[in-house]
């Protein structure tokens, strides 16, 4: 399992800046969190697992990440904060 989960964080993270920029202004908040799933899946590290679940199915998490996930994609071309 943990190639597939590794080919999906993979997958996104080769798309071009603008289009995860894009994806991130529209379904931001549920790409953060499942993104941070399936990297627990490829890393095993618990606190993405964590954090990836409050993200999911917080409200608050949901707009805290939006905003990190938004400015990371920005700066850094991906999805940094608490998610490695």
């Amino acid at each position: 399992m943990a190639k597939n989960s590794s080919s999906l964080t993979a997958a996104y993270e080769s798309l071009p800046r603008l289009l995860k920029i894009i994806i991130q202004l529209i379904l931001g908040a549920i790409v953060g969190g499942i993104y941070r799933i399936v990297k627990f899946f490829e890393t095993g590290s618990v606190v993405t697992l964590v954090v990836g679940l409050l993200v999911t199915f917080t409200g608050i998490g949901n707009l805290i990440a939006w905003i990190c996930d938004l400015v990371t994609e920005i700066l850094y071309n991906r999805i940094s904060i608490l998610a490695d």
